[in-house]
C-alpha cells in the first residue's frame, strides 16, 4: 500500500495547525505526496515533514499559483482536503458585514477557488478526490456561532451539488463533519468586535463559550479526523458525509430530525446555558 500511496498527490489547506496539519503529518507518514498550504510565510514556521507553500485561498491569483506550482511539480493532484477556515463567535446582531464576509471568504469561497482551480485538472486525470472539511456545526445551529454556521451550513450544499455534477468524471466528493476536537479553537478563538461592548448578549455568550471551550477541551485529538480522512480516501466507494465526535455529538444530530423544533431548540439552549 506504501508504494501506492507514493504514486498520490494531496493538496491539504490550512495544513500549519489542527486538523490540517495532523491530516497532512499523518498522510505524509502513510507515504503520501503531501502539499500543505498556509496563508503564512512558511519560512517564519517550525519545520514541517511534508512539504509547505504559502497559498491565502481568500486570494484568487494565490490559489490559482499554488495550484500550478503543484502540477510543475507533480503534473497531477489526486486529493484535495479544503480545511482552511475561520470562526469569529459572537451574536449575529453583534456581527459586521465585514465579520461575516472575512467567515464566508474563507470558510465558503475559499473551497470554491479551490475546487474550481483543481477541477478542471481532475476531469482530464479521468480521477479525484474532494474532501471537504465541515463541522456538526454545518448540521446544527450553534449559539454565539451563527455565521461561522452559515458557512458550513453552505459548504454542505455545495458539496451535495458538486458530488452529484463531477461523479461522471470520476472524481468523488466527500464531507467530513468533526464534532469538538482538541484543536483550542474555541478557547483561542475570536470574538466579534460589538461583542466587548454590547452587554445584550455578553452573559449568554460567554456561558456558552465556556462550554464550548470545556467540550474542546475533552474532545479527541485532530489526529482521529486525520484517519478518517485516510479511510475515506481508501473506500472504494466514499459516502457523502462521514461524522467523527462522540455518541451524544452523533445523537444531537439524529435527534433534531426525530424530535419537534421546539424541544430540540429547548434542550440545546439549556445544554450552552442560554436563558
Amino acid at each position: 500500500m506504501g508504494n501506492k500511496n507514493k504514486d498520490k498527490v494531496v493538496l491539504i489547506t490550512g495544513a500549519s495547525s489542527g486538523i490540517g496539519k495532523a491530516c497532512a503529518e499523518h498522510l505524509h507518514r502513510r507515504g503520501y505526496r503531501v502539499y500543505g498550504t498556509t496563508r503564512r510565510n512558511p519560512d517564519e514556521l517550525p519545520a514541517f515533514a511534508y512539504t509547505m507553500m504559502r497559498m491565502n485561498v481568500d486570494d484568487n491569483d494565490s490559489v490559482e499559483q499554488g495550484i500550478h506550482l503543484i502540477l510543475a511539480k507533480e503534473n497531477r493532484i489526486d486529493i484535495v482536503v479544503n480545511n482552511a477556515g475561520i470562526g469569529i463567535s459572537g451574536a449575529v446582531e453583534d456581527t459586521s458585514l465585514d465579520e461575516a464576509k472575512a467567515q464566508f471568504e474563507t470558510n465558503f469561497f475559499g473551497v470554491l477557488r479551490v475546487c474550481r482551480q483543481v477541477l478542471p485538472v481532475m476531469r482530464a486525470q479521468g480521477i479525484g478526490h474532494i474532501i471537504n472539511i465541515s463541522s456538526v456545526a454545518g448540521l446544527v445551529g450553534v449559539p454565539f456561532n451563527g455565521l461561522y454556521c452559515a458557512t458550513k451550513f453552505a459548504l454542505e450544499g455545495l458539496s451535495e451539488t458538486l458530488r452529484m455534477e463531477v461523479k461522471s468524471h470520476g472524481i468523488h466528493v466527500s464531507l467530513v463533519e468533526p464534532g469538538d476536537i482538541n484543536t483550542a479553537m474555541s478557547a483561542h478563538g475570536l470574538e466579534t468586535r460589538e461583542s466587548a461592548c454590547n452587554p445584550a448578549y455578553r452573559a449568554n455568550h460567554t456561558a456558552a463559550l465556556n462550554i464550548m471551550a470545556r467540550d474542546e477541551a475533552e474532545g479527541p485529538q485532530p489526529s482521529v479526523v486525520a484517519q478518517r480522512v485516510e479511510n475515506i480516501i481508501l473506500a472504494p466507494s466514499p459516502r457523502l458525509r462521514y461524522r467523527v465526535g462522540s455518541l451524544i455529538e452523533q445523537m444531537v444530530v439524529a435527534m433534531k430530525a426525530l424530535l419537534p423544533a421546539r424541544l430540540f431548540e429547548w434542550g440545546l439552549m439549556q445544554y450552552y446555558r442560554v436563558r
